[in-house]
């Protein structure tokens, strides 16, 4: 069930019940107890945000974010508190050169930048950040997202 909710996600629970051979009353029954043990969250559409009327609605940004570990809390703690701001859409523990990647949506970059400045980067323990606004999206969440290269008319010329 799980892989079909990953891999088939616009399928119906009619849908999911006839791939998985079970009943649909047992495929709600299955993601009910996915929803009440806090593994299925809800469903989320994707939108393609290039489009001049959805562009306007959000500024995204990808913040790295380096921290100093708590004593007792290492990452986690500090990670709950960012979370909480209505600002930050994403916020995950990540290897590499940073701690945190964290991904913030505003109303104009104005608004992303002074979250940054005025909230994040004001936090004890936040050693740096570097923000990253997003140009444009090309996939996201397995969706390719339409260019205009895809819609011309132009053949494909191959060597």
């Amino acid at each position: 069930m799980l892989k079909l909710l990953l891999e088939g996600g616009r399928l119906t629970t009619a849908q999911m019940a006839q791939v998985a051979g079970i009943a649909e009353a047992e495929v709600v029954q299955y993601l009910e107890q996915l929803k009440k043990d806090k593994i299925f969250l809800g469903w989320r559409p994707v939108l393609d945000l290039s489009r001049e009327a959805a562009a306007e609605a959000a500024v995204e940004a990808i913040i790295e974010v380096r921290v100093t570990p708590e004593r007792e809390g290492g990452f986690n703690r500090l990670a709950e508190r960012i979370s909480r701001f209505d600002e930050v859409h994403t916020c995950m523990l990540v290897s590499g050169g940073y701690d945190l990647l964290v991904i913030v949506r505003g109303k104009s970059l104005q608004k992303v930048a002074a979250f940054v400045s005025e909230k994040l980067s004001t936090f004890e323990g936040i050693l740096s950040t570097a923000t990253h606004f997003l140009l444009r999206c090309y996939k996201d969440q397995g969706f390719m997202l339409e260019s205009e290269e895809s819609t011309s008319s132009r053949l494909n010329v191959a060597p």
